[in-house]
């Protein structure tokens, strides 16, 4: 199986938390549809490449933007390489990549944050 469970608490509570905050600041439904399926593929990024049972989700909304971010406890950064033909996983960041404006990853002290960034419609 490709991802771990969708149902986890982490990661319900952390696409909930989302959820209200881009509604609260007004953000189109559609926008956040997006942000929620992009961290969900940073969440389990942590928990399989991060090897990170409850990684650390920052949100950050300044005008127009949000800033979400997933720290995990793993040094090494994420590769988007393509996934081999009829591979099941090695998508992720292809996803997050067409969902939102810009992505990367920052090296921490312990471990890394990898973040996207997504712009509102007005």
């Amino acid at each position: 199986m490709c991802t771990p469970n969708l149902n986890s608490p982490t990661l319900t509570l952390a696409r909930q938390s989302l959820r209200d905050a881009m509604a609260r600041a007004g953000w189109e439904d559609d926008r956040i549809f997006d942000a929620e399926l992009a961290l969900a593929e940073l969440i389990v990024n942590a928990w399989r490449h991060g090897l990170t049972v409850a990684p650390v989700v920052l949100v950050v909304i300044v005008d127009n933007t949000v800033r979400v971010s997933v720290g995990d406890e793993s040094h090494d950064l994420p590769d988007r390489r393509g996934p081999r033909e009829l591979a099941e996983c090695g998508r992720g960041l292809q996803l997050v990549e067409g969902l939102t404006h810009r992505w990367g990853a920052d090296p921490q002290k312990r471990g890394k944050l990898v973040w996207f960034e997504l712009d509102s419609a007005t």
